[in-house]
């Protein structure tokens, strides 16, 4: 039976590159950086800390993209996973609709949104025979899912019958991206003008990784009523 998802979206870290200690994702940026200034030498404890807040205050954000970050969304609509592809410089592993049957047939709607109003008049047949039926955001949920299992039934492979497939259909991704593209993902997704479902992602995520690595994203400000961040700017 269909199901109606709000505010469902969840994520999971699979794992944050590391340095050659295996524990600190800084040492391999550091490690990196170093070559610029030939300053291997100075190298040692808690120095990749400082030399990472160091590149980022100054800007040289390009030595971040030496650590990497991979993250799984499930619960989220495949039209917020479209937006999140557009995001190039990283990789992405999605639930295939072409393999997959949709067995839970699980929808994201808006959470500000009665998905129980009937809103949509629905005319069937053409005069004098025709039919008006009045539906809400659930009833076409529950339609649409009648229609992909009737087709599968009808002997449909799963590759056809996802065209009928609404772009709010739960999906699950995997995104694997450096420390940097990271950042600029946060400043495009977690801003107010964001879509509400990936910002949803992103702020929650956010909050995550401003504790595990704190010298890399300390600087974005976390909206908690609003669920919005952005880049405090440092004062001058």
């Amino acid at each position: 039976m269909a199901e109606v998802l709000k505010n469902a979206g969840k994520y999971r870290i699979l794992g944050i590159m590391s340095g050659f200690s295996g524990e600190n994702p800084l040492q391999l940026v550091e490690e990196a950086g170093r070559t610029a200034y030939q300053s291997r030498d100075k190298i040692g404890q808690g120095t990749a800390e400082k030399f990472c807040e160091m590149i980022r205050r100054l800007g040289h954000e390009s030595v971040l993209e030496h650590s990497s970050m991979s993250v799984e969304f499930s619960g989220y609509s495949r039209g917020m996973t479209h937006e999140l592809v557009r995001h190039r410089v990283a990789s992405f592993t999605q639930e295939s609709t072409r393999y997959v049957d949709e067995k839970e047939f699980r929808v994201v709607l808006p959470p500000h949104k009665d998905e129980n109003e009937k809103l949509v008049e629905i005319i069937i047949g053409e005069a004098p025979v025709k039919a008006v039926l009045k539906l809400s955001a659930k009833d076409w949920v529950a339609l649409n899912e009648q229609m992909y299992r009737g087709l599968r039934l009808a002997g449909w492979l799963p590759e056809d019958a996802r065209q009928l497939l609404p772009t709010g259909i739960e999906s699950q991704i995997v995104m694997t991206a450096n420390l940097r593209e990271w950042r600029h993902v946060f400043k495009l997704r977690c801003d107010k003008k964001a879509h509400w479902e990936i910002r949803h992602a992103m702020v929650n995520l956010l909050k995550d990784v401003k504790q595990r690595i704190p010298i890399i994203f300390d600087d974005f400000v976390i909206d908690e009523n609003a669920l919005e961040a952005h880049i405090e700017k440092p004062q001058v």
